[in-house]
């Protein structure tokens, strides 16, 4: 939040009390993002919002205060994540494209609420999953692959263009075996597919897609249940790949059948393989960077679309990472 002593201030003006509470959001819950997100103080003043802060900061606020109204003209519902978005996009000067990101919408979900992309990373992304047989998604959490990977089977699914959607992730994490856990095999697998669910849930419905997964259109399981399998029209996702194995990846690759998609979705920074096993994910990158039809597609901390905090966070990390190793190599 930008200090007091920051002298510049502009005032924007809003004709209409549902666009003040679009841009701000219900009590006003937006403005600690436009604050923490562009370092400015929003003072919102009956038909005003008085911006403060650096003269630069203050105009990229205003700039993406316009963009935003921009959407609401438009009959579109903003989101903590559309307001990230516009903030990042402001950042990055791409802030004129920022309503292209709208014009298309993937899916809708349970609510009748539209699932667009929300970044330039996120595009790419999507546009890879549609044109070619195979794509990776590599990044931090929070960029979106997973949601977009679910949405964009649920809309092939819709469309017809699959006969099923199979989600899967490796079932050892941190070294440790599920046979640990108690419980059965779903028992067991559940709370690593948790963000699989959420997704579904949230795109589909519970019940709906507790009866896709009965009639068999939709199945989560385990990657060692990808073993002996030929997965023809199917869109298929695996989930957490930076904790495969160099044999394990190629096992999942080479079960892409006919009439099928699918996406790899992993973060090299969160590999929990034992000491000394190589991420199949790592090693797919510098195996296939030329094959065609397949294409990886990497986010960066820019690409992360939770609360600007988060963004911090991860940059924060990486810089440790890369002070890490230029030390080690000294």
């Amino acid at each position: 939040m930008a200090e007091n002593t920051q002298e510049y201030e502009q005032v924007f003006q809003i004709d209409q009390p549902e666009v003040e509470v679009g841009i701000l959001g219900p009590q006003d819950k937006f403005v600690s993002l436009f604050e923490q997100g562009m370092d400015v103080t929003v003072n919102p003043f009956g038909s005003d919002l008085q911006v403060r802060g650096r003269e630069e900061d203050v105009k990229l606020t205003i700039d993406v205060f316009h963009a935003l109204v921009g959407l609401l003209q438009q009959g579109i519902h903003l989101h903590s994540t559309d307001i990230v978005s516009a903030m990042k996009m402001a950042h990055r000067g791409t802030l004129e494209y920022f309503a292209d990101l709208y014009s298309e919408t993937i899916i809708k979900d349970r609510k009748g609420q539209a699932i667009r992309v929300k970044n330039f990373g996120q595009r790419q992304y999507v546009n890879a999953i549609k044109h070619n047989d195979i794509t990776f998604g590599i990044g931090p959490a929070g960029t979106g692959k997973t949601y977009l990977a679910v949405a964009m089977a649920v809309a092939a699914l819709k469309r017809g263009e699959v006969e099923r959607i199979i989600v899967t992730r490796p079932a050892v994490e941190a070294g440790e075996s599920l046979g640990f856990l108690p419980g059965d095999l779903q028992e067991k697998v559940d709370p690593y597919l948790r963000p699989i669910y959420d997704a579904l849930n949230a795109i589909l419905g519970t019940d709906h897609t507790q009866r896709l997964m009965e009639r068999g259109i939709i199945e989560i399981a385990p990657l060692a249940y990808m073993r002996g399998r030929t997965l023809d029209g199917a869109f298929v996702i695996l989930d957490e790949a930076q904790n495969t194995t160099n044999a394990q990846m190629k096992m999942f690759l080479t079960r892409l059948g006919f009439g099928s998609k699918m996406v790899i979705n992993g973060d090299i920074s969160q590999i929990d393989l034992k000491h000394g096993v190589r991420s199949g994910l790592v090693s797919a990158q510098r195996i296939l960077k030329d094959i065609q039809s397949i294409q990886f597609v990497r986010f960066g901390a820019e690409d992360v679309v939770r609360h600007p905090v988060v963004a911090r966070i991860i940059t924060a990390y990486e810089e440790q990472t890369t002070r890490k190793q230029v030390k080690e190599e000294e």
